[in-house]
Parts: structure tokens; sequence; C-alpha cells
């Protein structure tokens, strides 16, 4: 996949970390390590966006549509 050079501000205290685990090896440089944090905060908010989904719907309103339905599709069963 083709990158882009960007400039970033990051705190120094966050910098100094990142140059900890650079420094252990834990990632080639900066940027790796940077751009691992980054792809999976994102793929982590991606996970998350169907639970925030869920909080804006209304209980009572569901259960309702739910036993509506219901209703209406007992009649139509077939007989076995």
């Amino acid at each position: 996949m083709p990158k882009t050079k960007v400039a970033v501000t990051l705190d120094s205290g966050l910098l100094g970390q990142v140059d900890h685990l650079v420094a252990k090896r834990r990632f080639l440089n900066r940027s790796q390590a940077i751009e691992s944090a980054l792809a999976e905060k994102l793929a982590r908010l991606n996970r998350t966006r169907l639970a925030e989904e869920c909080k804006r719907l209304d209980p009572d309103a569901e259960k309702a549509m739910a036993e509506e339905g219901l209703r209406g599709s007992v009649d139509t069963w077939p007989e076995y």
C-alpha cells in the first residue's frame, strides 16, 4: 500500500514512550509504531460502532415491534 508522509505534533511524554519502544526493538522506527497504534485504534472504533448505534435504540419500541412481528407471523405458519 502506498504511504504518505505527514507531520504530526505529539506530547513529548508520548513520544518518549514511542522512542522507548523503538529502542527496545518493539518497532523498527517511530513511523511504524505510530502507524500500528493508529491502525489498532481505528479497528477498535470500527468494532464498537455497532454497540454505539445500539445504544440509540429505544428498548420499549424495539420490544413492541418484535411482539407485533411475532403476533402476525404465528397465524401464517404452514401446517406440517
